[in-house]
């Protein structure tokens, strides 16, 4: 079974019960309400949401003046989150982080990613961060929400968390770290 069978067989075999989708808080993760209380959205900005899931932290987002894109690569969890939140002004999209339309390239404002680059092997490591790099406009900013691990530490994942020196490769990319915060409490992420 290849990567993209799994995320959607999770989906599908949750039967719309987000309980059964292991990384589905069915709330916007509490980091992202944290950082939307300390970061003012300036009227008609744009984010991306990658590997949105059933569309939490997508909402919350649009919610906070955002004007929204979203995608996931699972198709059930893209139906899901447009039957969730019916009356939505998120535009949800079927999508795949190895293969982004063109021209979303530096065209987002903001651009979340929660917990995916450390769902995918360490042998892509570098391809999905620059993946989610992409679509950040110049300015704009990447907000990255993922565990951490000690640089001497190998994981057997999934999940594989990062090190410092993995996220210092956005650096690379062109990005420039602003703000980094640790949290001790990992299962509230």
């Amino acid at each position: 079974m290849n990567t993209d069978e799994r995320w959607e067989r999770v989906y599908t075999e949750a039967q719309g019960d987000a309980n059964k989708v292991p990384w589905a808080l069915s709330a916007p993760s509490p980091y992202l309400q944290n950082w939307l209380e300390q970061t003012a959205a300036t009227a008609g900005q744009s984010a991306l949401v990658v590997a949105c899931g059933l569309g939490d932290d997508a909402e919350a987002l649009a919610a906070a003046g955002y004007q929204v894109t979203a995608f996931d690569l699972s198709e059930t969890a893209i139906r899901w989150a447009k039957q969730r939140f019916p009356h939505s002004q998120v535009d949800y999209r079927l999508g795949d982080l190895f293969d982004l339309p063109a021209d979303w390239e530096n065209q987002f404002d903001l651009v979340f990613e929660f917990r995916t680059i450390q769902a995918l092997p360490l042998t892509v490591r570098e391809t999905v961060m620059s993946q989610v790099a992409k679509p950040v406009v110049p300015g704009g900013t990447l907000l990255v929400i993922t565990y951490l691990r000690d640089e001497n530490l190998v994981p057997d994942g999934p999940p594989w968390p990062l090190t410092d020196a993995e996220l210092a490769y956005f650096e690379t990319l062109g990005l420039q770290v602003v703000r980094r915060d640790r949290f001790q409490n990992r299962d509230s992420a």
